[in-house]
Formats: structure tokens, sequence, C-alpha cells
């Protein structure tokens, strides 16, 4: 069966290792077994070895990971060593030489921060006025209106993220409250699921947008808007949304929702 798996120099001080279907349908602690001593071997000669796996391949992905590999993301459309198979997308796993080992502490801490989920996190702001109504940015990329906000930085406080929005594409300096609700967003429109925290941005005079100073690339206009504008307006879930923080400001407990609903079971 060791046989079955083989390492190639792929360039200077980079090799590959590939295995076949077989070992894929092994047991996952055989195939470690089998795939963990040339990888071994490899990386005594190589600054990094790498496995590229098919998206599909399940076995095979967890064949690289636990010997050890980090992932690092998707290839796309690229051409493999394994012959016929022509090109496709791959996942690419790695280890570089200087890298800690899985068997310690940092280095099994870097494995697991490599593949574990990561999912996207948007903050918005709810900013009223002393008529209770809110907020809304027109944006450039999309025909409905939608809360001042957006995505959150890799590392970057959510609460803190919204504040810097707000300032980058509106000009204002609106620092965030408590948060107000958690949004769970299901896949919808070319994006993966996300979460959206939207964060109590107080109640300011409507004088506050004289100072604003519009993103062009992102934000066609601003203003505070009725109820009934909110749902014009609005894509129905962000109508939801706007509605669910709504009533649970001054609650003093953040509320949960998904896609706007926070009546689910």
């Amino acid at each position: 069966m060791t046989e079955s798996v083989s390492v190639h120099t792929v360039t200077d001080g980079v090799a590959r290792v590939t295995w076949d279907e077989q070992l894929s349908g092994l047991g996952l602690v055989e195939a470690i077994g089998i795939v963990q001593p040339h990888v071994d071997r490899a990386l005594a000669v190589h600054d990094r070895v790498e496995a590229w796996v098919g998206p599909e391949d399940v076995a095979g992905q967890r064949i690289a990971t636990w010997v050890g590999l980090r992932r690092e993301g998707v290839m796309r459309g690229v051409a493999t060593l394994e012959a016929g198979s022509g090109t496709g997308d791959r996942v690419v796993f790695a280890r570089l030489s200087g890298d800690p080992s899985s068997s310690e502490p940092d280095g099994f801490r870097a494995l697991l921060n490599s593949f574990l989920p990561r999912k996207r996190a948007i903050s918005q702001l709810l900013v009223r006025d002393h008529d209770e109504r809110v907020l809304l940015c027109q944006l450039t990329y999309k025909n409905d209106w939608d809360l001042p906000g957006g995505v959150v930085e890799v590392g970057e406080s959510p609460q803190l993220a919204v504040a810097r929005e707000v300032s980058e594409e509106l000009g204002l300096e609106l620092p965030a409250g408590p948060l107000l609700l958690t949004d769970w967003l299901p896949p919808w429109g070319g994006w993966d699921d996300a979460l959206c925290l939207v964060f109590d941005g107080g109640r300011h005079d409507p004088a506050v947008l004289d100072a604003m100073v519009k993103q062009p690339r992102e934000i066609r206009d601003a203003e505070f808007c009725t109820p009934e504008q909110v749902i014009d307006r609005c894509a129905d879930f962000t109508a939801r949304r706007v509605r669910a923080a709504l009533a649970n400001v001054g609650t003093g407990a953040p509320a949960y929702a998904e896609s706007g609903r926070t009546d689910r079971p």
C-alpha cells in the first residue's frame, strides 16, 4: 500500500504529496500512518510540502489535515500531477519546514484554525431621530436601502467596526452602543451565510446629517425614514431586522433572529 503514495518536487524547495483513491478508502488512522512518513521525509529536505485534494474528496481532505498540513484555500481550474485528471478545482493543504508540529499546542491550534469554519460578520448601526425614524442608506451596489454599517475585518471588534464603517462611508462619528440584535443571514444572491450584529447608535437630531460626507463608491444617499419608508425601501428581511432591533431598544439584553425573524422555535 505504501506505493500508493508519491512525493514529487514541483519547484525548488517545494514537494507535493499525492495518493490514490484506494488510500482514501482506508480507515483514517491507517491512512495517516501510511502518508505521515512520506510527509516527514519530504519536510526534511524541502521548505514546503503540499497536497492538492479535490473539493469532493472529504476523506482525502481529512488525511491531509491530520498528517499536519494546514488548509490554505481553493485553487480553481488548475492542472494537477495526476495522470489524465486534466484541470479542476483543488483544495490546497501545506506545511512549511518552520511550522511547529501539530503535536505541539501552538501547531495544533494553527492546524485547527486553518480548516474550522469562518463565518462572515456584518455590523450595522440603528440610529434614530426624535420622531423614531431610522437612518437608512441607499447603496450603489443594490436597489434596496439598508442600515449603515459593513463587513467586520479580520481581527476587528464588531462594535468598533460599525463605527469605522459609518465614519468611512458617511463621514459621521457615531459611537456604537450596546448590541441589540444578532441576525443570522442564510446564503443569498451569491453570498455565503453571515451573522449581522446590530448595535444601538442612539437618538440624534436629523441635523446630524448636515455633516455627512458620502463615500460615492458605496453610498448614493442617506436619510431618516419612517416605518412605512423602511418597509417600502428595504428588502423584506432587512425590514424585519430593523423592526426586531427597534423592539429590543432599552431591554438590556440582545435578541436573536434568523433573516430578521425572532419567532423561530
